[in-house]
């Protein structure tokens, strides 16, 4: 007969789940497939391997190595991912995914799981699942049944092996990082149960005695926290080390750099310049400040809104689909219930997508193609192996039906929620090329603006206060001309396209006798190649929002070593003051909106500065509105600059403050911006270097203030403090950090 203690010993062993391999030498275990999709996989590769041989895989862009167990794992939300990996660290991102609702996790840049990853060699890593990289946020119980290894933009080839889900990851207590911020204050982040007593801080080789610890947990990151460590001197030049235990860190803390802020110069920010494409939820709205959401995409020429169906077009095979927002009525409604302004788009092609299952090139008609849906073998995308569009066109009819001024004016007058923007299409200058099975003929001057002319008319008919926005052109290259070519320019006398597109809607909406249209509408990608996000892009990144406002910046891209428009200064993008220029010389009165644009890096650190110091320029330079393309993950860098300027309540000011500074070629740099709110001040301070910034900030008030920053060996996540700026002479902001400050 078994003893009690046997007997408990028996259960507990029972009830602690073991590790569970997916991976080894050769071959799937335990009835995990692979999922994967456009990748070439050797299941039993010799040339790297650990054991007797590994997963070689090269993906094209977005494809994935994807392995779907049979059950679930990670449903407590405790455990493990541990897999050995040969990759280029900056080719790849992780992340989980749920197959009974296809949600799916934030994703993990494979580079922020180790730096020792490399091609060459494996490196083991371990994915904590309650604290998932770079955020530390936890995956969450659920039902996970898929992993995911899947290439960035330019494909990946890489090497996978010893794949395993571990019941348990033991967290060993660990400080992850100290740095100066502030006056005289060291924010330490930490995991587990630190013990700071051996912890010592020098300046200039004299000890600093620790005042006060101020302690946060991030409720979405509750694995990791901060102490703000009160120092008994404030910061000077010189050099600062923290040393704890095996812990050590060492900062040359820099001469300062000057500025003023200037509260009486001023204007104001527009609150619609923080939006983003397709919300998620209200909760997503509320927690990053979001005011305006955008239905958008190349999805939405094709939306049907009697019946909700859709078509990507060459997005995904020209394949129809339940629309993925749903019903337009239904979004607008929970969207500004929210507490954000709605922008609907309105198809403005002749066609819209018939049912949710019909596609444009079946390889039963078309079997002599590209590439075929891989979940669906007879969808396909519509090109020659050569990468020629198939010829003749397709027959619309098989995926689509008829659309017109006056479906469209039905749609729009039936509206139960009333959107705030209506955008005539999106980027329908490239529709030959997009969705070339519906509009295979070149977009020229003439049908695009004939084309908004119609749309315009019934829009403002259908909802006499809506705001109409347009062209919504896609970049750089069709700001100025057709898809025609210039010689479709030459024929309109030689006028680019936008400065043309504006004069035409000013004798149109005279004609009309209304305005028809309100908002200059474009899309902004920023055209520097950053593939490679070595220390050499990740700078060119950080400065090329330069581009946005900057007379004197010649864009380090195709854009600025082969200009072919007609417009001044063409080598410099200028893009605010010169969108804004041709406004107030072809139509007055039109304001300026940036339907799309992007950081270049959502899961880089350097994409979340990108992304905080344009919003600081789009409100400095006046931009009316904009969304960022699409929506960014709400704890990773992106999104967190959102929350910096606007989240869970707190707001940046709504009248800009001059900033004025004394280093010419500060914007390389840093950013700083100032804004107001009654008689409180808010700066935006934006460390783009690698190494500690300070500041002397002229006219900034001594006295408490509010704190949120991220980035940093701080991590990504959202921290925030109160401090006290005891001195505006020596201001310290610690490298690849975006704080705010906001006097309390």
């Amino acid at each position: 007969m078994l003893s009690v203690a046997a007997v408990a010993a028996l259960l507990l062993a029972t009830l602690v789940k073991a590790d569970e391999d997916i991976y080894i030498d050769g071959a799937l275990s335990g009835g995990w497939q692979n999922w994967g999709w456009n990748t070439e996989i050797n299941w039993a590769a010799t040339d790297l391997f650990v054991g007797q041989s590994s997963i070689s895989a090269v993906s094209s862009a977005w494809a994935a190595v994807s392995l779907k167990s049979p059950t679930t794992f990670a449903t407590s939300g405790i455990g493990g991912l541990k897999f050995d990996i040969a990759a280029n660290p900056n080719s790849l991102q992780i992340y989980f995914q749920k197959t009974s609702d296809d949600s799916s996790s934030a994703a993990i840049p494979l580079s922020a799981l180790s730096t020792s990853i490399n091609p060459n060699s494996f490196t083991t890593v371990v994915i904590d699942f309650s604290a998932l990289p770079p955020s530390g946020s936890p995956l969450g119980a659920g039902a996970w049944d898929r992993i995911n290894w899947q290439a960035l933009g330019d494909g990946a080839t890489y090497h996978l092996d010893n794949v395993k889900i571990l019941s348990e990851v033991v967290v060993t207590p660990q400080i992850l990082g100290a740095e100066p911020i502030g006056n005289n204050i060291l924010a330490v982040t930490t995991k587990g149960a630190v013990s700071f007593s051996n912890l010592v801080v020098t300046l200039n080789n004299a000890t600093i005695p620790i005042t006060a610890d101020q302690v946060y947990v991030p409720s979405d990151t509750p694995s990791r926290t901060i102490h703000y460590l009160k120092l008994g001197s404030t910061l000077v030049p010189g050099t600062l080390k923290v040393v704890a235990g095996s812990f050590n860190a060492s900062y040359t803390l820099p001469a300062v750099q000057y500025a003023s802020i200037v509260t009486g110069v001023s204007t104001p920010i527009s609150p619609l310049i923080y939006g983003v494409n397709w919300p998620p939820s209200a909760s997503y709205i509320q927690q990053l400040g979001v005011t305006i959401s955008r239905w958008g995409g190349n999805a939405v020429t094709a939306y049907n809104p009697f019946g909700d169906f859709t078509n990507a077009a060459n997005d995904w095979y020209f394949e129809n689909r339940k629309s993925d927002g749903g019903n337009a009525n239904s979004w607008i409604g929970w969207i500004k219930a929210a507490g954000s302004q709605a922008m609907m788009t309105i198809p403005a092609l002749d066609w819209v997508s018939k049912d949710d299952h019909s596609y444009s090139y079946p390889k039963t008609i078309y079997p002599n193609q590209q590439k075929f849906d891989p979940y669906n073998a007879d969808a396909g995308n519509g090109l020659f192996p050569n990468g020629s569009y198939i010829q003749p066109p397709p027959d619309p009819n098989r995926a689509y039906v008829p659309w017109n001024t006056t479906a469209a004016r039905t749609w729009l007058a039936g509206l139960t929620n009333k959107p705030d923007f209506l955008f005539i299409d999106n980027e329908i200058e490239i529709a030959h090329s997009t969705h070339q099975d519906i509009h295979p003929q070149p977009m020229s001057y003439d049908e695009e603006l004939s084309r908004v002319i119609k749309f315009a008319k019934i829009a403002k008919d259908a909802l006499p206060n809506v705001k109409v926005a347009a062209p919504s052109t896609c970049s750089w290259w069709f700001y100025w001309t057709s898809a025609v070519g210039w010689s479709d320019t030459a024929a309109h006398w030689n006028i680019d396209f936008l400065p043309w597109f504006l004069a035409q809607m000013k004798t149109a909406s005279n004609t009309a006798g209304k305005r028809l249209l309100d908002y200059l509408d474009i899309h902004y990608y920023f055209q520097p190649d950053l593939s490679a996000n070595d220390a050499a892009a990740k700078a060119l990144r950080l400065r090329m929002t330069r581009s946005l406002w900057d007379p004197s910046y010649v864009d380090e891209s195709w854009v600025g070593q082969n200009p072919q428009h007609h417009q001044p200064n063409p080598t410099q993008v200028w893009l605010i003051p010169r969108m804004k220029q041709l406004i107030d010389i072809n139509y007055p009165g039109t304001k300026l909106s940036i339907s799309e644009w992007a950081s270049t890096a959502d899961g880089d650190i350097t994409g979340g500065l990108v992304t905080a110091d344009s919003l600081g320029i789009f409100g400095r330079y006046g931009v009316d509105v904009a969304t960022y393309w699409a929506n960014p993950d709400i704890k990773g860098p992106v999104g967190l600059a959102y929350w910096l300027y606007r989240g869970s309540g707190t707001y940046f000011g709504s009248k800009t403050a001059q900033v004025n500074f004394a280093t010419s070629n500060a914007a390389n740099t840093y950013g700083i911006y100032a804004a107001t709110e009654g008689n409180v001040l808010s700066l935006v301070i934006i460390n783009k270097d690698t190494k500690p910034l300070a500041l002397d900030l002229s006219n900034v008030p001594h006295g408490n203030y509010f704190l949120r920053h991220f980035g940093g060996t701080s991590g990504v996540a959202k921290w925030q403090t109160t401090i006290t700026i005891s001195t505006r002479q020596y201001i310290v902001i610690p490298p690849y950090v975006a704080a705010f400050l906001k006097q309390a």
